[in-house]
């Protein structure tokens, strides 16, 4: 069974005090990453197909198509932990 650690090579910024968190996915996983999180997220807008502004659970969030995903205000690890598992599990 794959885990979140399949699919993200790092992340970076620090969590704590409502962060920004760039996480980067593996590069021979990044595409399966994406078509994952688009199914289940809602898409608010996309760019050119190459940026895609993402909602889920309330959160916002940019996926781009280099493999990068930003997810704004995260709390601590474990909420990241938590919606990257629901998105790519």
């Amino acid at each position: 069974m794959p885990t979140v650690e399949d699919y993200v090579a790092r992340t970076e910024g620090t969590c704590g005090a409502e962060k920004d968190i760039i996480v980067i996915f593996k590069y021979e996983k990044k595409e399966e990453a994406i078509a994952n999180i688009l199914k289940k997220a809602t898409l608010k807008n996309s760019l050119a197909g190459i940026i895609y502004e993402l909602s889920f659970e309330g959160r916002s969030f940019r996926v781009y198509t280099s493999g990068k995903a930003i997810f704004r205000s995260i709390k601590d690890k474990e909420e990241l932990n938590h919606i990257l598992t629901a998105l790519l599990l």
